[in-house]
């Protein structure tokens, strides 16, 4: 068996039981989600700001000079 350390093995275990709900905390699954969900904010973020430019450098093209 490879040389794991006793805090390694507790740390696993205790993941393993907020995973399999035996004890409360936020699962590996819902980490991933969160994660996912705010990489897709960013990028929402991004485009928002990508297109409010947009707007603005059209109603200024559209103004009479």
């Amino acid at each position: 068996m490879p040389d794991v350390s006793e805090r390694y093995l507790q740390q696993w275990s205790k993941i393993e039981d907020v995973d399999d709900g035996m004890k409360p905390g936020v699962t590996q699954a819902d980490t991933a989600e969160l994660r996912e969900a705010k990489k897709r904010i960013r990028l929402l973020e991004q485009e928002n700001e990508s297109l409010r430019r947009a707007a603005a450098d059209l109603s200024q093209a559209s103004l009479p000079k």
